[in-house]
């Protein structure tokens, strides 16, 4: 077995998981701007960095501990499938893998995105999910009480929890929905800003920085 450290800036941390994932990893563990990871060959591990004999160490179990479940927001107890902690009374459970696609819960932008979902989504409303990635805005819109929830990806490899397909919000009528939520890019989101502003009411934006370089979310 091999193991990789990779460094790795916040706003590319859960594309790189997915490449790990994607690629065969046995397994992950993250530390402030750096992410590990084990293979069982060199060949696999080397595509991502210089790959070194890895110590003898449980990395199951330490992969379990880097994905601690969390309390999000006010309603959201975000938790992997092997993590059997009882969910907090007046909170909705929130189970993701972290091996899918980006939107794992643990960054910054998905939680304030979450955050702002259950303070603008109505019991009812209908909510669009723009690069939807592991689908954990959409499941959040269905826990929150959304009557209708669809969501979209360039990338067809993406999970679907709800009703999918493959493209993005300017394939979508104006006056849609009531909420459309996107967690990606601020260069994506302004090229496609005068598209969330037609198609829904209430715009949860995410995915960017403010001027002091703190991790942001937009409801506008």
């Amino acid at each position: 077995m091999f193991t990789v450290r990779i460094a790795v800036e916040p706003a590319d941390q859960d594309v790189l998981l997915g490449d790990l994932w994607e690629a065969g990893t046995l397994g992950v563990t993250e530390e402030d701007g750096c992410v590990e990871a084990w293979f069982e060959t060199k060949e696999a591990a080397s595509r991502f960095g210089t790959a070194v004999p890895a110590p003898e160490r449980d990395w199951v179990a330490e992969m379990k501990a880097s994905w601690p479940a969390l309390l999000v927001g006010e309603k959201f107890f975000v938790v992997p499938p092997w993590c059997d902690d009882p969910t907090p009374a007046g909170r909705f459970r929130l189970e993701i893998n972290p091996g899918q696609q980006c939107g794992t819960g643990q960054h910054p932008c998905t939680q304030k995105c979450l955050a702002a979902m259950e303070r603008c989504i109505r019991p009812g409303d209908s909510v669009l999910d723009v690069g939807s990635g592991s689908g954990i805005l959409s499941i959040a819109a269905k826990l929150l009480g959304a009557g209708r929830v669809v969501a979209c990806d360039i990338d067809l490899e993406t999970a679907r929890p709800v009703p999918f397909f493959q493209g993005s919000v300017d394939a979508v009528r104006s006056g849609s929905f009531d909420v459309v939520v996107a967690n990606i890019s601020e260069e994506v989101i302004g090229e496609m800003l005068a598209d969330f502003e037609r198609v829904a009411r209430v715009r949860i934006l995410s995915g960017f920085q403010d001027d002091a370089g703190d991790w942001t979310c937009q409801v506008r």
